[in-house]
C-alpha cells in the first residue's frame, strides 16, 4: 500500500459518513472514504429499523420531545440545530437526490408513531428503513460522485502532532500506508461489539472514539450506553450471545422496531400480565431506559418477557418483522420472546454545531460523536437524522484546509503472528465484564471491579499491538480503550439519570472479575 493525499479523509460508510463525503464533494473538495466493511450490512446504518423523526406542524414540539427523553440533559442549542434541519435536510438529501420513497398512505406520507414522540413524525419504508436508505446511498456516492471509495480498508492510527491531526494510517489486505489529509473525518459508528448481545454488526468496535481519545480529543458522555428493550431472543440466540462470530444477525439477535409498540403491541410478562403501565404513564411508548429496565425487571422475576402483537395487523403492517420472525422459528401469534440488547452510544468525541473536535481539523460524525442531542438518553429514530444533518455541516465545514505531512507513526510487525483465537477469546472476556458490570443497571463496587480487569485487558493488548500489526488486533485495542472510557465515565457520575442507572445492592463477585 502507497501513501496517498485527499483534501478530506472519511472513515466509515454508515448514513453519518456518506452524508459527509457527499456534502464535501459536492463543496468540490477532493474526497477519500475509507470503510472497514465489505458489504452495507457490516455498517450500522442498514439495520436501522424505525424510521427518521422530521419536523411537522410543530417544531417547538418536537425538540421538547428529545429534551424530555434525555431526561433535561440533551443541549438545548444542539438540539434546535436538529430540528430546524431535520425536514428539509430529509428532503434534498434523501428524496430529492437519492429518491428515496418512504411509506405513504392515501398519497400522504405514512407517518409512524413511537416512544417519547408527542405525535406521529417517523418517515419509514417498512420496518427495514436503514437498510432502503443505505444501499441507494452508498450507490449514489460511489457512481454519481468524484467520491473515492476504499472498501474493506481499516483506519489503525491517527496521524497528530502537537494537537492537530494529518491524517490516518490506512490498512487493506495486511498492509498500510499513511494517507495524509487536509481534514479528517470520523464516522465509524458505535460500540455493539463491546457486549454480548447488541443490535450492531460486530464490526462496531468503536475504533473511532479511540483513535481519537488516543490522540488526546475530548470524550464526553461516554456512560450513557442505550439499551433498546424489544430484540428478539431465542434460544439459539441466547446460547451464541456470549461467543457472538459475524454480524447481529446471524448471531441471533435482532430488533423489533418501536414502531410495533407504536402501532399497539403490547409487552407481557411470563405471567401473561401487561406491565409496562405500572413502570410509566406512558407503558410501552416510555422512553426507551425505562421500558429497557421495566423489561430486564420482569425477565428477572417472571422468566419471560413477549410482545404480544394479537391485536394489530402485524403480517400486513410489518411484513419484514414477520419473515424475520419466521426466519428464526419464531411464532409471532404467540407473543415475540423479547429481551434488552445494546443498541446506542450516546456520547463519544465531543464535537460542536459543525462536528469539530477538540482537536485541529479532526471532526467526528455520526453515533462516534457526542453533539449534545441526545444528552443521556437517546429519542427514538433521531439517529439517522443526527448522522444525515451533521454529515452536511461537517463535510461542508471540512472543506478548505491544506495537506500537510509529518512524519507518521511507525507501525511495527517484528514478531511471530497471534494465534487465531488470541482476539476471539480477549472479545469474550471484554464482554462478559460489560455485560454483567457495566450494562443496564451498575453498582459501585462492580463499576470499580470492572476497571480493573479492563486496565489488564488493555494492558495485555498494548503489549501486543507495540510489536505487531493486524486489523483484528487494532479492534481489540479500541474495544478495550472504549470500554475502559465508559467504566471510568459510569463510576465517576453519581446520579443515575437516562441509561445510567445505578442500583445500591452490589451483585454476586463475576466470575470476569477473577480472570
Amino acid at each position: 500500500m502507497n501513501e496517498q493525499e485527499t483534501d478530506v479523509l472519511v472513515v466509515g460508510t454508515g448514513i453519518a459518513g456518506l452524508s459527509a463525503a457527499l456534502a464535501a464533494d459536492e463543496a468540490g473538495a477532493d474526497v477519500t472514504l475509507a470503510t472497514k466493511a465489505e458489504r452495507p450490512e457490516q455498517a450500522s446504518t442498514w439495520w436501522a429499523q424505525g424510521g427518521i423523526a422530521v419536523t411537522r406542524d410543530d417544531p417547538e414540539q418536537f425538540e421538547q420531545d428529545i429534551l424530555d427523553a434525555s431526561a433535561g440533559t440533551a443541549d438545548p442549542e444542539a438540539v434546535e440545530v436538529l430540528v430546524e434541519n431535520a425536514t428539509d435536510t430529509v428532503s434534498d438529501v434523501l428524496v430529492d437526490t437519492l429518491g428515496i420513497e418512504f411509506d405513504t398512505t392515501g398519497g400522504e406520507y405514512d407517518f409512524g408513531q413511537e416512544a417519547a414522540h408527542d405525535e406521529a413524525r417517523i418517515l419509514h419504508i417498512n420496518a427495514e428503513t436503514g437498510k432502503h436508505i443505505h444501499v441507494p446511498f452508498l450507490n449514489y456516492v460511489a457512481d454519481e460522485t468524484d467520491v473515492t471509495v476504499r472498501e474493506d480498508t481499516a483506519a489503525l492510527e491517527l496521524i497528530r502532532h502537537e494537537g492537530k491531526v494529518y491524517g490516518a494510517i490506512l490498512e487493506q489486505d495486511g498492509e498500510w500506508a499513511p494517507t495524509y489529509a487536509g481534514s479528517t473525518i470520523l464516522a465509524t459508528g458505535g460500540i455493539g461489539a463491546l457486549y454480548p448481545r447488541s443490535t450492531n454488526p460486530d464490526t462496531a468496535t468503536g475504533d473511532g472514539i479511540a483513535m481519537a481519545a488516543l490522540a488526546g480529543a475530548d470524550i464526553e458522555d461516554m456512560e450513557y450506553v442505550q439499551f433498546h428493550p424489544t430484540a428478539c431472543h431465542t434460544e439459539s440466540e441466547a446460547q451464541g450471545a456470549s461467543n457472538r462470530s459475524g454480524d447481529a444477525a446471524e448471531g441471533g439477535t435482532f430488533l423489533i422496531s418501536e414502531a410495533v409498540r407504536g402501532e399497539g403491541g403490547l409487552l407481557r410478562n411470563g405471567n401473561g400480565e401487561r406491565f409496562m403501565p405500572e413502570y410509566h404513564e406512558d407503558a410501552e411508548l416510555a422512553p426507551r431506559d425505562v421500558v429497557a429496565r421495566a423489561v430486564k425487571t420482569e425477565r428477572e422475576e417472571t422468566g419471560d418477557v413477549t410482545l404480544d402483537v394479537s391485536g394489530m395487523h402485524f403480517e400486513e403492517e410489518f411484513p419484514d418483522l414477520a419473515d424475520k420472525c419466521a426466519a428464526h422459528d419464531v411464532d409471532w401469534t404467540e407473543g415475540i420472546p423479547i429481551a434488552p440488547a445494546q443498541h446506542f452510544l450516546c456520547g463519544g468525541v465531543a464535537v460542536d454545531d459543525r462536528g469539530r473536535s477538540s482537536l485541529d481539523r479532526l471532526y467526528a460524525v455520526g453515533e462516534c460523536s457526542r453533539t449534545g442531542v441526545h444528552g443521556a438518553n437517546r429519542l427514538a429514530s433521531t439517529s439517522l437524522l443526527e448522522g444525515l444533518v451533521w454529515g452536511q455541516r461537517v463535510g461542508e465545514d471540512a472543506v478548505g484546509n491544506d495537506i500537510e505531512r509529518i512524519e507518521a507513526p511507525e507501525l511495527l510487525e517484528r514478531d511471530p503472528d497471534l494465534p487465531g483465537n488470541f482476539a476471539r477469546d480477549k472479545f469474550h472476556r471484554l464482554r462478559r465484564v460489560m455485560d454483567e458490570m457495566v450494562g443496564i443497571e451498575r453498582t459501585t463496587d462492580g463499576l470499580k471491579r470492572s476497571q480493573s480487569v479492563l486496565r489488564r485487558l488493555k494492558g495485555e493488548v498494548d503489549a501486543y499491538v507495540r510489536t505487531r500489526t493486524s486489523r483484528s488486533l487494532y479492534e481489540l485495542r479500541s474495544a478495550s480503550v472504549v470500554s475502559l472510557l465508559i467504566s471510568r465515565a459510569a463510576a465517576e457520575n453519581e446520579q443515575s439519570i437516562g441509561c445510567h442507572y445505578l442500583v445500591e445492592d452490589a451483585k454476586p463477585e463475576s466470575a470476569a472479575d477473577a480472570q
